[in-house]
C-alpha cells in the first residue's frame, strides 16, 4: 500500500459512516498525513439533505479533528443561519481530509492542496456522497467545485444558479474563508451576502 497513487485501497466496502471515517484513520494514500495532526473527516448526520464540501480542514480543525470549527466556520455558521438552512441537519466534509501547510516557526500557515491530493482524496468524497445521498451538493471554493464536479471551475462564472448536474444538483459558491479575508478591509458586507445568496438557493432542498 505504500505506493498507493489514492485513498482506494483504505476505503472499505461498507457505507456506513462510521466504518468511513475509522478507516480514514489509516489512511496513506498521500503524504499529507505525516505532518498533519489527524484526519479530519466529517460532522453531520447520513439522513442530511445538503452536503457543503471546503476545501480542506485548517489549523484549528487539524487540532480538533472536527470540520469548520475555525474562524471561518463561524461565518459559515452565520451565513447557513441567515438561508435559513440548519448546520445540524447538514454533512460538512472537506474535499482533502488533512490539513496540507508550511511551517514557519510556530505558526502552520495554510497551503493549497494540489489536484494529486483532491485526486487521491477523491475516493473518500465519493463514498461519503453515496453513503449520505444528499439532495443537494454545496461546493465552497473553487478547489471544492473541481472536486465535486472533477473538472476545473471558475466561481463568477457558475454561482448564482443551481447547476444540474447527472449525480444530484450542484451549488457553487465562495469558501467562507475567502469572506472572512474581507474583514475589516471592506467590501466584507457585499461578500457575506452573496455568500448567504447562494446557500439560500440549496433551502428548497434542505
Amino acid at each position: 500500500m505504500s505506493e498507493a497513487k489514492d485513498a482506494s485501497p483504505w476505503v472499505p466496502g461498507s457505507r456506513e459512516l462510521g466504518d468511513l471515517e475509522s478507516a480514514a484513520q489509516e489512511c496513506r494514500g498521500c503524504e499529507l498525513w505525516q505532518p498533519a495532526t489527524q484526519v479530519v473527516f466529517s460532522s453531520g448526520e447520513r439522513s442530511a439533505r445538503v452536503v457543503l464540501v471546503g476545501e480542506q480542514p485548517g489549523d484549528q480543525e487539524d487540532r480538533s479533528g472536527e470540520p469548520f470549527v475555525g474562524p471561518a466556520g463561524r461565518v459559515l455558521d452565520e451565513a447557513l443561519a441567515e438561508a435559513g438552512i440548519d448546520r445540524g441537519a447538514a454533512y460538512l466534509t472537506n474535499a482533502v481530509k488533512h490539513f496540507r501547510h508550511e511551517q514557519r516557526g510556530k505558526r502552520r500557515i495554510h497551503a493549497k492542496p494540489e489536484l494529486r491530493h483532491l485526486a487521491a482524496c477523491r475516493p473518500w468524497l465519493d463514498a461519503e456522497l453515496e453513503a449520505v445521498e444528499p439532495r443537494v451538493v454545496v461546493a465552497l471554493g473553487a478547489t471544492a467545485a473541481r472536486a465535486v464536479l472533477d473538472r476545473p471551475v471558475k466561481i463568477g462564472e457558475v454561482r448564482g444558479r443551481v447547476l444540474e448536474e447527472p449525480a444530484r444538483p450542484v451549488v457553487v459558491t465562495t469558501h467562507p474563508s475567502a469572506v472572512l479575508r474581507l474583514r475589516g478591509r471592506g467590501g466584507y458586507d457585499e461578500a457575506f451576502g452573496g455568500l448567504v445568496a447562494d446557500l439560500r438557493l440549496a433551502t428548497p432542498y434542505a
